[in-house]
């Protein structure tokens, strides 16, 4: 076995065998030495001694020493052929590939595994598989390179129509597609030249989403030989991650996973099935017909017969296609007539060598001269298919699909005849839309040839289950395929708990099962189809010799003589600089330098030290902001999120991590500000938390506003973040004091596409939690209060009524802000006490159905809203368009309901003071959050700081005085003499010096 294109073979490594999951069968020796490359037939003819077995074995074992015996005994008896087969099969000299196993198991197993993981029921007995909540449908991004009309676009469009029906929602996208990535549960990517928008896909925060990519192009495997012969191994890498950052990348038939194997990362898939080879053969049927017969030598009214056979490549591949002549002999008992048929055998094999091996074949069984011909498959397999009266399938490896050059001949309305083979017998009827005969039973197809020719031309029953084989194969395998991305889809997405159950593929409509959307292409059929994709890469090839040219064009120009030129110049360059700066330091020496106190000296250095860290340069943005009452930051991880930031002055980016950050701007450094980012784990998460502690830790060295805000990327891709006059609007709110100390926020829970059903402040965190909300509050703020089992309130949150804020966008006073991290940060600690050690072992919390490293997030996202209707903050709705404000849960109706002596700020700083004194002073050491997530303050490190600046205040000024005592006591040395300056040229030059005392 082997690929379809020459001269791409797949290496057998025993590594290669684990990961790929395509491939899994016994081998024997032989077949290992000729699996996945062609045989060498040159070696045969080449080499005496094989060649002589190859003589020995035809006039033996093949049908040119049958001939001796009388045509009927060949017919009848079975064992005579098949059983000598079966000996050389035993012997190891012949294969008919009946071992090989193509299926995607592998893949298969990793998906179904860890949804099994995900079904068990969790250690507290609550079963995630009961507990699935209706707010919204499954999100599915469908994204093509161009909406111009593709058979590819028939395929989407079918199996999009079906998803719909089972229950996803759909939002198709062309190749500009740049938006909400982060919405979707998953993103199907249709066609090579939809590559453009893997660019944010393999950014952060949208590595994680799922991606299933339909590949149906060959161009691609082709060139990749051509990349990597040339030495273009930068564009080969270019596609591998391309290919690596998808989930699945599926293909509609087994061949093409095996020529695309160079960027195979373990994520290949099959789903079998696709309506281009039906609408090709639409337009090429009888187009160029009676051109092609001409151009290949033959009449138009010789009736030519198409022996195709399998895919994929094996050693018994030409002994089948001696069978399958030696069945047609009959055709030819008639040595006098003129009208013989002419036989065509098409093999992936495009050797000289094999031509010559048919040829031979053909002789020892005594076919006339010129009757049998040879063509590579992958040079005319359409055309010839397209000129030919009958095609016979003379292949016995039963493949794992319908095979695609039987698609290609039913479609050109050809009449087939083929092995009874599992996967042919289940779509062809016999006698109704094909012809089957038993493959061991040679004898059935000689008897189906003679029906099917009829005094030279073909039969009109042959004609008529030609014609029915053209409508049957129009809608070949399209259940297969609804089937297989419904089941791909199933296994690969994790719907969050929010999301309604999916209906049964079995509950689909038999008509969305059955029939390719044709009735939405109906009036494009016949356009004429450009292969596209060859277009694609010679542009995408162009662009990259391109950006090559520019970065390494100038050094690949330059040669060595002018390389050694550059050097000596910049030698005498340098010597000619070390030259003057040695001058200049000379007289810098000579000349007189000021004099003054050791105290003048010491307090300019001090002044020097001081101005040194504050002359950094600040740009315009950070100027405008510090006269602002507002500041509003924007966290985000990676640059996929680059394009929902604002860059204006009333905000400013903070980097959860230090990869990722924006150049040129003057972005908060997140892990610089709290060690805790640096780790991967609490940095996803906490998620945008983090952000507030990291801003919150030493908030003076930073933030100088009165008011403080955060905005989370995710509202400007959902178009929901301040426009210019809601900016307006808030700043002028803020400054006037309208609400006082109040929470401004401008994304509503109510318009939150998590919350299509409009359900109270509990039902939606249950919802998008597991169930699970408020289970994880009430069990935190017992640890964080010191609280009994036995308490079982929880603070109310009004029903029915008002809105509150979600997507993390709003603004406080500073002061505010302080105290709502304060809470936090206990609020964080004791939620991370009780699920830490199930969560960090196996990715498995109980507020998600999966594996969710953002397990905490979406509890957090709503903790603003506890905390400020509970601490008496008022709460005010900014409309992100217009600027209108609106307040909701106002105090007269939060009278009573309110629980403000837990979260009043003498309370949580007594409980602050209480958790920095146990870390500073007992320094426990258990594995605990709080103190990582910001200041550990309280009046013992207050009393150690300050006793810590006295002494260092009193050390300096000790060290003051000693400084001028010693200069005051320091021994100076008198002159010893002075320097006379020598005569004039002009008089006696004297060689000595006076010396006089002083």
């Amino acid at each position: 076995m082997g690929s379809l294109e020459n001269g791409i073979s797949l290496k057998r490594a025993g590594s290669r065998n684990e990961r790929n999951p395509f491939s899994s069968r016994p081998r024997s020796r032989f077949s290992r030495l000729l699996l996945f490359k062609k045989l060498d037939y040159l070696q045969w003819i080449c080499t005496v001694a094989v060649f002589l077995f190859f003589v020995v074995f035809f006039q033996m074992f093949l049908p040119g020493s049958v001939m001796e015996k009388s045509q009927g005994s060949f017919l009848d008896d079975k064992d005579s052929v098949f059983g000598e087969l079966s000996y050389l099969k035993e012997m190891g000299g012949l294969d008919f590939g009946e071992d090989i196993r193509l299926e995607p198991c592998k893949l298969l197993e990793k998906f179904q595994r860890e949804n099994k993981l995900v079904n068990l029921d969790s250690s507290s007995g609550f079963n995630r598989s009961q507990h699935r909540f209706h707010y919204r449908k499954p999100q599915l991004a469908l994204v093509f390179a161009d909406l111009l009309v593709h058979p590819q676009q028939l395929l989407m469009v079918t199996i999009a129509t079906a998803l719909k029906e089972i229950g996803y929602e759909l939002q198709v996208n062309d190749n500009e597609f740049y938006a909400v990535h982060d919405f979707y549960d998953g993103i199907l990517v249709s066609s090579l030249e939809a590559k453009s928008v893997f660019s944010s896909f393999i950014q952060e925060p949208f590595k994680s989403i799922p991606l299933i990519w339909t590949i149906h192009e060959r161009a691609l495997a082709i060139r990749s030989r051509e990349y990597t012969s040339s030495g273009q191994i930068e564009l080969v890498n270019d596609w591998k991650k391309v290919f690596s950052r998808a989930t699945v990348v599926v293909f509609p038939n087994y061949a093409l996973p095996m020529i695309y194997s160079t960027f195979d990362s373990g994520n290949y898939y099959v789903i079998p099935g696709s309506p281009a080879v039906v609408w090709k053969g639409e337009n090429a049927m009888d187009l160029l017909k009676d051109s092609q017969r001409i151009k290949m030598g033959y009449g138009p009214d010789e009736v030519l017969i198409a022996i195709v056979g399998s895919q994929f490549m094996y050693k018994g591949l030409w002994l089948e296609h001696a069978l399958i002549l030696q069945a047609l002999l009959p055709l030819f008992a008639d040595n006098n007539s003129n009208s013989h048929p002419k036989i065509i055998i098409l093999s992936s094999d495009s050797t000289s060598n094999y031509s010559m091996a048919v040829e031979r074949i053909a002789l020892n069984l005594r076919y006339p001269s010129g009757v049998v011909k040879h063509v590579a498959v992958e040079e005319e397999v359409d055309n010839v298919l397209s000129m030919t009266d009958i095609v016979i399938y003379g292949s016995f490896l039963d493949e794992p699909s319908f095979p695609e050059v039987l698609t290609k001949a039913m479609s050109l309305g050809k009449p087939i005849i083929a092995p009874e083979l599992s996967n042919i017998r289940k779509y062809v009827d016999d006698r109704v839309n094909g012809y089957i005969f038993p493959k061991e039973n040679i004898k059935v197809l000689t008897q189906i040839i003679l029906q099917v020719i009829s005094n030279g031309k073909l039969s009109p029953l042959a004609r008529n289950i030609a014609s029915i084989g053209r409508e049957t194969v129009k809608n070949l395998m399209v259940q297969e395929t609804v089937e297989g991305y419904a089941f791909l889809l199933e296994n690969v997405l994790k719907l969050p708990s929010e999301v309604a159950p999916l209906k049964a593929v079995a509950e689909l409509p038999s008509k969305l099962k059955e029939e390719w959307q044709w009735n939405l292409f109906g009036d494009f059929l016949n356009f004429t189809l450009e292969d596209r994709s060859a277009k694609f890469l010679n542009k995408l090839e162009e662009q990259w010799n391109h950006s090559r040219r520019e970065k390494f064009g100038s050094l690949i120009a330059v040669d060595d003589s002018f390389s050694y030129e550059i050097w000596e110049e910049e030698k005498r360059t340098h010597i000619l600089d070390t030259k003057r700066r040695r001058e200049e330091q000379e007289l810098k020496d000579r000349t007189d330098q000021p004099r003054g106190t050791w105290e003048d000296v010491y307090r300019n250095a001090k002044k020097a030290d001081r101005m040194r860290n504050d002359l950094h340069e600040r740009d315009e943005r950070e100027l405008e902001r510090i006269g602002q009452p507002l500041c509003i930051y924007e966290p985000y991880f990676g640059e996929g999120t680059w394009p929902f930031l604002h860059q204006n002055s009333l905000y400013r980016g903070i980097g959860l991590s230090t990869k990722g950050r924006r150049p040129g701007m003057d972005d908060v450094d997140g892990p610089s500000r709290l060690q805790l980012l640096n780790n991967p784990y609490y940095r996803d998460t906490l998620g945008e938390y983090g952000a507030f502690f990291a801003i919150a830790n030493r908030i003076d060295r930073l933030h100088r506003n009165a008011w403080i805000g955060f905005q989370s990327w995710r509202a400007t891709a959902r178009k929901a973040s301040l426009s210019g006059i809601a900016e307006t609007s808030l700043l002028d709110a803020i400054e006037k004091r309208k609400y006082g100390d109040a929470l401004y926020f401008w994304v509503r829970m109510d318009t939150d596409p998590r919350n299509n059903m409009q359900r109270d402040f509990w039902s939606f965190c249950d919802a998008i939690n597991a169930g699970k909300c408020k289970l994880a509050f009430s069990e935190t703020l017992k640890r964080m209060y010191g609280l009994g089992q036995d308490f079982n309130s929880l603070p109310p949150m009004p029903e029915g009524v008002g809105t509150w804020s979600v997507m993390q966008s709003w603004a406080l006073p500073t002061k505010s802000f302080l105290e709502f991290v304060m809470f936090s940060r206990m609020f964080v600690d004791a939620l991370d006490a009780q699920m830490y050690d199930e969560h960090y072992q196996s990715g498995h919390c109980y507020l998600s159905f999966s594996k969710d490293k953002h397990c905490y997030s979406r509890v957090l996202e709503l903790l603003i809203n506890f905390w400020a209707y509970h601490s008496a903050r008022r709460i005010v709705y900014v409309n992100p368009e217009t600027g209108a404000m609106q307040e909701y849960h106002k105090f007269k109706d939060r009278r009573g309901k309110m629980w403000i002596k837990w979260f009043s700020f003498n309370t949580l700083k007594v409980m602050d003071e209480d958790l920095a004194e146990e870390a500073d002073s007992d320094h426990p050491k258990r594995r605990w959050l709080w103190p990582s997530t910001g200041e550990v303050v309280w009046q013992g490190v207050l009393d150690r700081e300050r006793n810590l600046r006295n002494r260092q205040k009193e050390t300096r000024k000790q060290k003051s005085k000693d400084k001028l005592e010693r200069m005051r006591h320091k021994h100076r040395q008198k002159a010893l003499g002075k320097y006379v300056k020598p005569l004039p040229e002009d008089t006696e030059i004297s060689n000595s010096t006076t010396v006089t005392s002083v």
